[in-house]
């Protein structure tokens, strides 16, 4: 009996966790949602939209460097009860002030990089705040605040959005303003987390515990690479577009990295959702050891029924939605759909990247993704070159599929988790197939991409059943309890 409410509490605290980090997530993820259309409108061109992004990509590149891939560290180290919290928080903040000051030497050589000289300064502060803000945070998160991450994500979303909104539309700073909004909201949210949970508390420079931060950086400094080949796989897309499709149909190559990164709108709804989940499951995976393996299987059917789901409906909806967007954008529709299962093998491999936090097996996530980002690489220049633009989703996809596979057979060699590979296979088989009636634009198509995904829903209902009926009473309460019973009852009827 005590086995059974043990395994009870563990699902409804995930359920709770997930409930609470949804607010802090969905709020800043519903930002980026509203901020692509809004800046489809507020770029003067779509060249400005696809500068902008690239621009934080070159951050987005140097993060990695300068947090030296702590943050991973911070919360697998802060969740040992044997560690000392201090000791945690002050080596996470000495590396990344270590880690910054090594960057702010190689500026001699980083200003002659494209776009450097002119940027450079906003991308090394969006840098260093974006490092200081994902320390706080996820030192927050191992202290299990979860309240005030949930308060602190409502609150970033809120100022990034005004900041936008000042910065674009009242000073019209067009690219050094993007920049700037989200700098100014990581730092909004540095200073808020700082306060609240007087981190300073944390701050002890005498006596560090240098075998401690030793064990932070052997787990964290393969992260490194693993992050590079991460942001290889998902943004190098853009740099290739712009460099191969320059002059394509008229269009400069800055216009369709753009559009390409118009594309990733509507996908943001999946990563959205792996997000919001795994900001819980990173805590229920650490924390709960008993029947890891059953536990790890069974969240992952429920897990991936949902996104399915949700790959579909988006595949279905893409061009009707993409229609918010300035005339001139929608074309962007046709990168949804094989970003959409790009987006959808993203989410998986970062919950099988839990495997390797458990184990402390940081190489696996290291040369797992590394076998992906070159492989992305290879396909991106064939695919851009036989298919124009579009090749590079087909690349995505296909490179973070790899990964997914490598990491799958990880988790079942290390422990014992099985990821239902059949189940799997018919799930994306058909997501490609409703993929290419869109893109081919067969007579018809959205009546066939609608009864593909109604397909997809019956056939996945089991598993995004099993999320609702405990996420439900968490919501509702009561009312969520009796309308779990009515389903069960009509699902299940009891026996006469």
């Amino acid at each position: 009996m005590s086995n059974e409410k043990n395994t009870g509490d563990k699902y409804s605290k995930l359920a709770g966790n997930t409930i609470i980090f949804a607010i802090s997530s969905f709020s800043s993820k519903l930002l980026t949602l509203l901020v692509q259309p809004f800046l489809t409108y507020a770029m003067a061109e779509i060249a400005d939209l696809g500068l902008s992004k690239i621009l934080s990509q070159y951050a987005n590149l140097l993060i990695p460097f300068v947090s030296m891939g702590m943050s991973n560290a911070i919360i697998r180290f802060g969740l040992d009860k044997g560690n000392s919290e201090k000791q945690v928080f002050t080596n996470g903040l000495l590396t990344i002030l270590g880690g910054f000051g090594i960057l702010v030497l190689c500026w001699p050589v980083a200003q002659f990089l494209p776009d450097m000289a002119q940027y450079g300064m906003l991308i090394y502060i969006y840098v260093l705040m974006s490092c200081l803000r994902t320390l706080c945070t996820q030192f927050v998160r191992s202290r299990q605040w979860n309240k005030l991450v949930a308060v602190d994500g409502v609150l970033c979303t809120v100022a990034t959005m005004a900041f936008y909104v000042l910065y674009l539309l009242g000073f019209k700073w067009g690219a050094n303003g993007y920049l700037l909004a989200i700098i100014s909201g990581d730092f909004v949210s540095v200073l808020f987390l700082s306060f609240t949970g007087k981190l300073w508390n944390f701050v002890e420079f005498k006596g560090i515990n240098r075998d401690l931060w030793k064990q932070m950086l052997r787990f964290s400094l393969p992260m490194i690479p693993a992050q590079i080949s991460f942001w290889v796989i998902n943004a190098s897309d853009l740099f290739f577009v712009r460099e191969m499709c320059n002059g394509l149909d008229g269009n400069s190559g800055e216009a369709w990295s753009g559009l390409l990164s118009t594309g990733y709108f509507l996908p943001t709804i999946l990563t959205t959702l792996g997000l919001i989940f795994y900001d819980a499951w990173q805590l229920s995976a650490v924390t709960e050891e008993d029947g890891r393996a059953k536990f790890f299987t069974k969240i992952f059917r429920t897990y991936s029924s949902v996104l399915f789901c949700c790959a579909a409906g988006i595949i279905w909806l893409c061009r009707p939605v993409m229609h918010i967007m300035k005339s001139n954008y929608y074309y962007a529709w046709h990168f949804v759909p094989f970003l959409t299962l790009a987006s959808t093998c993203s989410c998986f491999n970062q919950f099988l990247n839990s495997v390797y936090v458990v184990n402390k097996k940081s190489s696996h996530s290291l040369w797992t993704m590394l076998s992906g980002a070159v492989s992305n690489c290879i396909m991106n220049y064939f695919f851009i070159k036989w298919w124009g633009p579009i090749g590079a989703t087909f690349a995505s996809f296909l490179g973070l599929g790899l990964v997914f596979t490598l990491r799958a057979l990880d988790a079942h060699k290390m422990i014992g988790m099985s990821i239902h590979p059949a189940r799997v296979a018919v799930n994306l088989g058909a997501l490609m197939c409703e993929a290419f009636v869109l893109l081919a634009g067969v007579p018809l198509y959205g009546l066939w991409t609608g009864l593909i995904t109604a397909a997809i829903i019956l056939y996945n209902f089991a598993g995004v059943w099993a999320m609702a009926r405990l996420l439900l009473p968490k919501i509702f309460g009561q009312r969520g309890k009796a309308l779990v019973n009515a389903v069960d009852g009509w699902v299940k009827p009891k026996k006469a």
